[in-house]
């Protein structure tokens, strides 16, 4: 919680200039703070969603990568070391346009991102953003 008290009072500093770059290098810096495991996972994601949702900002979220819409969170990466957890998370918001019936995923365990998964992990971003 103190983190995205922190991100709120950065971004009231910033008065909504630039937030775009500022977003980048801060994701950009927070991905390099990570354990290599997780680093190596959401630099890979990050690479996925700017290539194929480039409409998605990058910004911090509760001290972790995020990107959005009109600066509403649609999909975001929790790192395992952060929460303690044996894998790290690719998550989506109610935002993201994932629907399949009454029941679908809106997180996914990343233990590593293979080609297959990462086309995967693609195809969702896409979908999310349409």
């Amino acid at each position: 919680m103190k983190a995205r008290a922190d991100e709120l009072k950065a971004t009231a500093r910033r008065g909504g200039k630039s937030a775009k770059a500022d977003g980048e290098a801060e994701v950009r810096a927070k991905i390099a703070e990570m354990t290599d495991a997780d680093r190596v996972l959401a630099e890979r994601l990050h690479e996925i969603v700017r290539t194929h949702a480039p409409g998605l900002s990058p910004k911090l979220w509760y001290g972790m990568p995020a990107y959005a819409k009109d600066g509403k969170v649609v999909c975001f990466f929790q790192s395992a070391q952060k929460f303690k957890t044996r894998y790290a998370t690719l998550g989506f918001s109610d935002l993201a346009r994932l629907d399949d019936g009454a029941l679908w995923a809106t997180g996914y365990a990343l233990t590593e991102l293979t080609d297959a998964d990462a086309a995967r992990v693609a195809a969702l971003v896409e979908r999310a953003v349409s």
